[in-house]
């Protein structure tokens, strides 16, 4: 599939069992950090259940993990487990293989290229620092997770991206496996992809009416300038 756009922005899905591992004693150990009050104050605000102790919170997050709910608490406090355990050695990000030279070959064409993830910035830095390959944060211009920039299923949300970039909206190609963000992101204005590879959780589901791709080999873009 040619598009003759160039900026792209996908977004990935790191394991949850770490997180789950790692959910209590983040909550016990850095209960005072702001960062951590801040989104168990959020999570109590959003099960209105104001008091809701330690305990209880764990359990909300590993509920929200189990229905895949893209809650902007549970995507902080993940983000924070995933940079401690990148820090500590426990974790190496995972990239399908044909996705970092593709990332590197739209970089040197002069593609801009952007992260607009559930997972938080703190997690999305993190996984571009400790991949197999070293750091690839050099190849990023810039990363939106769903507080800096909104619900992915929201067109609010793309639109606030493509002003934050300063990037119309018809210059912008978004990849997903979601049918609903690809819908969202073609509502504001973007064109949109969906990547359906064999084995993972919604590849059985489709993406709807939208182009589709099994890797990223399978697109072409094209800059001004350039004859694809």
């Amino acid at each position: 599939m040619a598009s003759q756009r160039p900026t792209t922005t996908f977004c990935w899905l790191p394991p949850d069992s770490y997180s789950r591992s790692r959910f209590a004693a983040l909550l016990t150990e850095r209960g005072d950090d702001p960062e951590v009050a801040r989104a168990v104050g959020q999570v109590r605000e959003l099960t209105g259940a104001p008091d809701a102790g330690t305990a209880e919170v764990e359990k909300t997050l590993n509920a929200w993990l189990d229905e895949d709910r893209k809650a902007t608490p549970l995507k902080t406090l993940q983000g924070l487990i995933w940079s401690e355990g990148f820090a500590r050695g426990d974790l190496v990000s995972h990239f399908y293989d044909d996705v970092v030279p593709e990332l590197r070959a739209w970089h040197a064409a002069g593609v801009r290229l952007y992260v607009y993830s559930s997972g938080s910035v703190a997690a999305q830095r993190a996984w571009f620092t400790n991949s197999p390959e070293g750091d690839l944060t050099s190849l990023v211009s810039g990363l939106y997770d769903t507080e800096n920039a909104g619900a992915k299923q929201e067109p609010a949300s793309y639109r606030r991206i493509a002003e934050s970039a300063g990037i119309p909206g018809e210059r912008l190609l978004f990849l997903s496996d979601r049918p609903g963000e690809l819908d969202a992101a073609r509502a504001a204005g973007w064109f949109a992809v969906g990547i359906r590879r064999p084995g993972e959780p919604y590849y059985e589901q489709g993406v709807g009416d939208h182009a589709q791709a099994g890797t990223f080999d399978d697109i072409s873009i094209s800059t001004p300038g350039s004859s694809t």
